[in-house]
């Protein structure tokens, strides 16, 4: 079983408080039996556009491929004015073709996949991100199961924090653990 993690921080390189979530989310997954791959988007040639094609020097095409072979989807993001990265907007939007299909009548190419979401932030927002995507998630034919979020809001997350890797990482052992890992069952048992 095999999970694609979109990461939308808007770091190319560098400390990323959303990275170090789906590193701690990745454990849990891993102890699920799920193998997972993190594509980190702002190292990736993402044209703007609403189809999968559309320009030879373009990695979504690359991208879309992998989700098709992934059993499980999870968007991950970090908090930008109470909505998600302008990365993960870029996908939402390079998708946008899966609903044309859709709306022809047809099935989704997504049917059956599985969906999730995990968002870092210092303020209010996770509710809001978690909603819109899981509700784009719904029109595109990837179910969202109970339990499929991670949210942490935490002033550790601000702008400017100069928290380390293992900083986060403990406070997200310490508070967040039992969320992980009923986040990562659901998705097994969805995924089933």
């Amino acid at each position: 079983m095999k999970a694609i993690i979109l990461l939308g921080t808007l770091k190319n390189k560098g400390r990323s408080n959303t990275e170090a979530l789906v590193e701690f989310l990745g454990q849990y997954l891993t102890q699920q039996g799920i193998e997972f791959e993190i594509i980190r988007l702002a190292n990736q040639e993402i044209v703007p556009g609403t189809y999968t094609h559309m320009s030879t020097k373009d990695d979504w095409p690359e991208i879309y491929n992998k989700i098709l072979e992934a059993k499980i989807l999870l968007f991950a993001t970090p908090i930008w004015w109470n909505n998600h990265s302008s990365e993960l907007q870029r996908c939402i939007e390079r998708l946008d073709e899966v609903y044309d299909i859709i709306l022809q009548g047809k099935d989704s190419p997504l049917d059956g996949k599985i969906g999730g979401v995990i968002v870092t932030g210092d303020s209010d927002g996770v509710e809001h991100i978690t909603g819109n995507i899981a509700n784009f998630f719904c029109s595109i034919g990837v179910t969202v199961p109970p339990y499929s979020s991670l949210g942490v809001i935490w002033e550790g997350h601000a702008k400017g924090s100069k928290k380390t890797k293992a900083q986060l990482q403990k406070y997200y052992q310490r508070n967040y653990a039992k969320d992980a890992q009923a986040m990562a069952e659901s998705l097994k048992k969805a995924a089933k």
